[in-house]
């Protein structure tokens, strides 16, 4: 039997967000168990013009291994009618993508953890830093709150939202 990893992974949506968010959380459900979520949050399209996107963080238990979650993700993604053509900073139904997994240090191609977005953009260290603050970012050594705290807010056009019911 493998043993149990911790993984963290966000999910963005800015086309139909409620429903994607919630289809989102439902199939990971299905899958991986109980959630441990952030709140929600309404951020400002980064990379180009576009509507707001919904973004919030997940955190739950597995043994399956990293290339698998990213796998497991990416179904998600394509069952949610995520368009991977065209331009990498667009709009899109969903984006799922694994931050943690414990605290390995992997860079196999496309799967990199600690996935890099992490120290880059709000609407990925925030709603981290709400579930997960204490872990420590693997390559950084300070914890997701310490770098919450010392990210520069003046750019930071996030705010939290309810999920409408």
């Amino acid at each position: 039997m493998s043993e149990m990893a911790r993984v963290y992974v966000s999910i963005g949506s800015n086309i139909e967000r409620e429903r994607h968010v919630r289809a989102a959380l439902d199939a990971l459900t299905a899958h991986y168990g109980v959630l441990q979520c952030s709140t929600v949050y309404e951020t400002a399209a980064v990379g180009f013009d576009g509507d707001n996107f919904y973004n919030l963080v997940v955190g739950f238990d597995t043994t399956e291994r990293p290339a698998e979650v990213a796998t497991q993700l990416r179904a998600i993604e394509d069952c949610n009618g995520r368009v991977r053509e065209g331009a990498r900073f667009s709009a899109r139904t969903l984006d799922l993508d694994l931050l943690l997994y414990d605290d390995l240090i992997l860079d196999e191609g496309r799967l990199q953890l600690p996935r890099d977005e992490i120290a880059k953009h709000a609407f990925v260290l925030k709603p981290l830093a709400d579930i997960a603050g204490a872990c420590r970012h693997p390559l950084i050594g300070k914890t997701i709150a310490q770098m919450w705290n010392e990210f520069p807010k003046n750019n930071a056009s996030i705010w939290p939202v309810e999920l409408p019911r």
